[in-house]
């Protein structure tokens, strides 16, 4: 599939910087920036930060954490949380962070990305709610997506379903504008729904960290067309690390008649992507058969393989050195096509694709919004 735009990003979850545990996430933060310095490269285009960046919005706290980000070689972008509005405003935020680093929108690889503000308007903690300001440009930013053939793909920090206000509304409106994947912060925990038309995304918390035994790491969140992929990783693991990034997982699938979702019986490619440094090949095996070389694509961090599926289930594994990825694809005819029921509840949990233990996802909701401690 040369030439599918196809866009990648590091999520490092919300860091809650705070100096009252003795900096814990400066410490954890400096790691993960030397990974991704060390073996991602420019196989991402950027690293995410999803808000809740200072534990208490001071301006120390910011400035441990633009030092601590300051060795980091990919660009990097952030939007609020809650807790960056702590003192009423974004005054401290906005001075730490320049411009470039919180946009509203940008064109990067093909894809739309829409930056959104859900915390100026409320009233602090979580009282998420859209600006006018971000919903008008939310609109004006998905139709010139649609306009110009591009994808949209939305940052914000909680789920649709976490807003106080028109949170059905929005969620309706991603749905609408086939808003490929939602990545949001907020819940401390990893996790997916898929509303059955758009993919969203949590990554587990920098800092107040309760799932995993308490350990830090980061998720990989690949576009590739229309088509989404998520692995997280635990800081201190081996590299490489290789994550299929089409067609989709069955999980992640909410365009069935998309033969990149659903692809048809015969030849399907099958495209990887690698991270950091090796001299092997990526190897593929589809339902446990034997592994085949793929081939790299020159210039893109990406491999490929064409293979003969039949109509059914299948397990396609990548795997390179010590890593490997598993998905389960879905191959039907055109005559055999899933229907897609009317959309119920979209933009809230009740979605959540489950335990998902090969991704990292433990399934337990285990953060202070749902099973764990009041932080």
């Amino acid at each position: 599939m040369t030439g599918v735009p196809c866009l990648t990003w590091v999520h490092i979850g919300d860091l809650h910087m705070d100096e009252a545990n003795g900096w814990q996430s400066r410490a954890r933060l400096t790691a993960i920036v030397t990974e991704i310095n060390e073996h991602i490269g420019d196989a991402a285009h950027f690293v995410f930060l999803p808000g809740d960046n200072a534990n208490h919005a001071t301006v120390e706290q910011y400035r441990v954490i633009t030092e601590s980000l300051a060795p980091l070689r990919l660009p990097y972008r952030v939007i609020p949380g809650d807790h960056d509005f702590e003192l009423g405003d974004l005054a401290h935020y906005d001075a730490a962070f320049p411009q470039a680093n919180r946009p509203e929108a940008e064109v990067i690889a093909g894809h739309r990305c829409i930056f959104l503000d859900i915390i100026s308007a409320g009233a602090g903690g979580p009282d998420f709610r859209l600006t006018m300001h971000h919903r008008n440009r939310l609109l004006e930013e998905l139709a010139r997506a649609e306009a110009e053939g591009q994808v949209p793909v939305v940052f914000m920090h909680a789920y649709p379903g976490d807003l106080a206000a028109d949170g059905e509304d929005i969620a309706r409106i991603f749905a609408d504008a086939r808003v490929a994947f939602v990545d949001t912060g907020h819940t401390h925990y990893t996790e997916l729904l898929n509303d059955g038309r758009v993919i969203y995304g949590a990554t587990r918390s920098t800092g107040e960290i309760e799932e995993g035994g308490g350990k830090p790491g980061f998720s990989i969140t690949t576009i590739h067309g229309r088509v989404p992929s998520w692995r997280f990783k635990e800081t201190g693991g081996e590299w490489p690390f290789v994550q299929i990034i089409s067609p989709a997982d069955v999980r992640l699938v909410t365009r069935p008649a998309d033969a990149t979702h659903v692809p048809r019986p015969g030849e399907v490619e099958i495209v990887a992507k690698l991270f950091g440094n090796t001299e092997q090949p990526v190897m593929l095996s589809v339902d446990d058969g034997p592994a085949r070389p793929m081939t790299s694509l020159p210039g893109t961090a990406q491999w490929s393989l064409h293979i003969a599926l039949d109509a059914g289930l299948h397990r396609v594994m990548a795997s390179v050195g010590t890593d490997r990825d598993v998905i389960e694809v879905l191959v039907r005819g055109a005559k055999d096509i899933p229907r897609r029921g009317m959309p119920i509840a979209p933009g809230r949990d009740i979605h959540s694709i489950g335990a998902w233990p090969e991704h990292g996802i433990a399934g337990t909701q285990l953060g202070p919004n749902k099973n764990g401690k009041r932080w």
